[in-house]
């Protein structure tokens, strides 16, 4: 029998082997929590939740009694590209191969509320999602694939109105009423006006548009779910676990509090929100983060005193993180994505979406989609983790992470409520700011190395592998669209659809009625997404946001680092030859709102000494060479993430040479393959930073190109 031994006698043998203090191991997370290199019983002490069962408020160990052993998560993977067809084969296609509900990923222009015949959109028809103009869309969508017996997501917030309506009418054309259709409308505007910005409407109004579709599909749609409330974004902008957390959670509180002032009664709605979280590298805290949702949610709920068990519930999507996927060696990608995966089914999540290796650098190939899918297959046939309600369940480290998360998630959601709720919180920016803050903060770690990334900032290959990669045709896509488009118009009763199209305008000016049952009956009429978004925005007009940029987060982060120092002098010396600071534009062309490495590259430069104009979403080519001759900038630095840079960046270099300022050197970031950046550099792109690149780098490479130039011409 052994000797028992304390914490004492750990000390000093851990001590002896690692010759210091072990507390020295102990690791403080991006969210400020320390981990400690061993945890104990007596960790679990502060814990309140440990006596619990699954199925139980509140929840920690599952929604549902059984978990994976009675059913294993659903997987559902989140596809859409180019035309409704080539969409509906794909999803035909992974159906026939184990996938058991469908994610509908939309392009851009459909996002913001346009037809792809619109001229803002030239650049993003069909490239980085499905594009849906209309009814006619939405049928051949789900051609051959019943809606009665298929669960659906739907990814869409701005254009959340039109595309809802397409598919219920899509749906009963099908021979599905509305009453059968299941699955789920993402329908969270709030998180766009912090991270995502795929919004159209001002957030007043779009709380109205929200609280509207509760209402309508908790009358029509008994086995619909009305609203998923999404931190994914959230993470995958920058923030740390407990932003994702406490930010997703309160924006879940305002939309409850939005539809009960709609009348509404808490059990006739809460049972049908749901969830979406990412799930990146730190394995353990994002089980635990997962764990945490549901005690807090429950805490939430238990405000509003409803009378169901399940209205205390969260239900949640999971995805794998798209923001650990990198260029560099891609093969890792398949074992980033197999480690997130099972840290999501541990921390119990209800369906997942798996990535794909080539995400990083473009849409998923039949071949790397087919990996994603199957990894999940192996989580649920080959491990045998389906076979234990919550398997983490008494570990002393997991239980105290879940504790921890949930007093710092906690803690930050009283800081939203002390702002009046998490409307009035974003309209101050506080949370954009902090996710900014974080995002940058991250950036300077993985520069630095102090964060490492395999194959990126360590172990990395000289000769790396280059991935085949799917590329969709921008033109043709738009062109069948534009024609798709034109044929309904001429079959469809004009009179009706300005009948229909009218009456939605008055539903939205007047508050009477409810906006999504008019807008089925304009979309019954083969009213457009454009058309019906329009009639909208008639009354409440477009939000625009003010882009500010961080500052002193990402210098500090490099205080003392030499090489940081020398980059900062040399910038210094150019500008008393140039006799100012070199003044960078950061421009967002077309309609990709995904601004995390625009913001950081901002804020990074602007610390650099660089002078630094952060231009507005959704520019075109021409309004962004319109700012830079105005602003008399020196370089424009394009950042694209939604696979436009083919289009817009040409474009821009031909505005700029219009208006002569050819001068301007133009470079180009973000999801760029590298089989297209002979293409960039033969159309007038000086430089291109693909996914990875090191900031200071890049830094390095566009004072090379300013001082390769006589300071007199530019």
């Amino acid at each position: 029998m052994t000797d028992k031994v304390n914490i004492d006698d750990w000390q000093k043998l851990a001590e002896k082997e690692i010759k210091r203090s072990p507390d020295t191991l102990t690791w403080q997370t991006p969210e400020g929590i320390p981990v400690k290199p061993l945890y104990t019983a007596d960790d679990l002490e502060r814990v309140q939740h440990l006596d619990t069962l699954p199925g139980f408020a509140p929840f920690v160990r599952g929604p549902r009694a059984t978990m994976y052993a009675g059913r294993p998560w659903t997987i559902r993977q989140y596809a859409g590209f180019s035309t409704a067809e080539a969409s509906n084969a794909f999803y035909k296609r992974n159906l026939a191969a184990g996938q058991k509900g469908l994610s509908v990923a939309f392009d851009l222009a459909t996002h913001r509320g346009y037809d792809s015949d619109h001229p803002r959109v030239v650049g993003d028809v069909g490239k980085a999602g499905v594009a849906i103009d209309s009814v006619e869309d939405m049928k051949i969508l789900f051609d051959g694939i019943p809606l009665k017996d298929m669960s659906v997501s739907m990814t869409m917030n701005g254009a959340v109105i039109p595309i809802l309506a397409n598919f219920i009418v899509a749906g009963e054309e099908q021979g599905c009423s509305r009453a059968e259709l299941s699955g789920t409308i993402q329908n969270d505007i709030l998180k766009e006006f912090m991270v995502r910005n795929t919004y159209i409407y001002p957030p007043e109004p779009s709380m109205r548009i929200i609280a509207d579709i509760i209402e309508y599909t908790a009358k029509e749609m008994p086995r619909f779910n009305s609203i998923s409330i999404s931190g994914y974004h959230m993470q995958e902008a920058g923030s740390t676990l407990v932003q994702e957390l406490a930010f997703t959670l309160a924006d879940g509180r305002e939309y409850v509090r939005a539809a009960l002032k709609k009348g509404l009664n808490v059990d006739d709605f809460a049972g049908r929100l749901s969830f979406f979280f990412a799930i990146g590298m730190n394995f353990f805290m994002e089980a635990a983060k997962l764990r945490a949702a549901r005690l807090l949610w429950t805490r939430i709920m238990e405000e509003f005193e409803p009378k169901k068990a399940s209205s205390l519930m969260l239900r949640t999507h999971c995805q794998t993180s798209g923001v650990s996927l990198q260029e560099q060696d891609p093969y890792n990608n398949v074992i980033r994505t197999a480690y997130e995966a099972m840290s999501a089914a541990l921390g119990g999540t209800q369906s997942l979406h798996t990535n794909a290796l080539d995400e990083a650098i473009a849409l998923p190939t039949e071949f790397s989609a087919r990996i994603a899918r199957n990894t999940q297959l192996i989580l649920q046939h080959e491990t045998g983790i389906t076979n234990v309600v919550d398997p983490l369940a008494g570990s002393y480290y997991v239980e105290s992470l879940t504790h921890d998360l949930a007093e710092k998630a906690w803690a930050l959601i009283e800081e939203v409520e002390a702002l009046g709720g998490m409307t009035k919180a974003v309209a101050t920016g506080m949370p954009k700011r902090l996710i900014e803050e974080a995002a940058t903060r991250r950036q300077a770690a993985v520069d630095r190395g102090d964060e490492v990334i395999v194959g990126v900032n360590k172990y990395r290959l000289e000769n790396e592998d280059q991935l085949d990669i799917l590329e969709i045709d921008n033109t043709a896509v738009r062109l069948a669209q534009i024609e798709r488009i034109e044929k309904m118009k001429r079959n469809r009763d004009a009179v009706k659809v300005e009948a229909a199209l009218k009456a939605l305008t008055e539903v939205a000016r007047t508050r009477e009625g409810n906006i999504l049952e008019a807008a089925v009956e304009a979309a019954r009429q083969r009213a457009t997404v454009g058309e019906i978004s329009d009639a909208m925005r008639a009354v409440y007009g477009d939000h625009a946001a003010i882009p500010e940029v961080v500052s002193d987060v990402y210098g500090d982060a490099y205080d003392g680092d030499p090489e940081y120092q020398t980059l900062v002098e040399r910038l210094g010396e150019f500008s008393k030859v140039l006799s100012q600071k070199p003044k960078i534009m950061v421009a967002k062309l077309g309609q990709d709102g995904h601004d995390r490495g625009a913001k950081i590259i901002a804020s990074a430069f602007g610390d650099m000494g660089f002078d630094v104009l952060a231009g507005p979403l959704f520019q075109t080519p021409e309004e962004a060479a319109d700012m830079a001759v105005q602003q008399k900038v020196h370089v424009v630095g394009m950042s694209s993430l939604a696979a436009g840079h083919k289009t817009l960046a040409p474009q821009l270099i031909k505005a700029l040479k219009e208006r002569g300022a050819g001068q301007v050197i133009v470079v180009v970031g973000g999801v760029i393959p590298r089989q297209d950046y002979d293409y960039l550099y033969e159309n007038g792109v000086s430089a291109v930073f693909g996914p990875g690149t090191n900031v200071m780098e890049a830094a390095r490479t566009v004072l090379d190109l300013l001082e390769g130039k006589r300071p007199n011409t530019l």
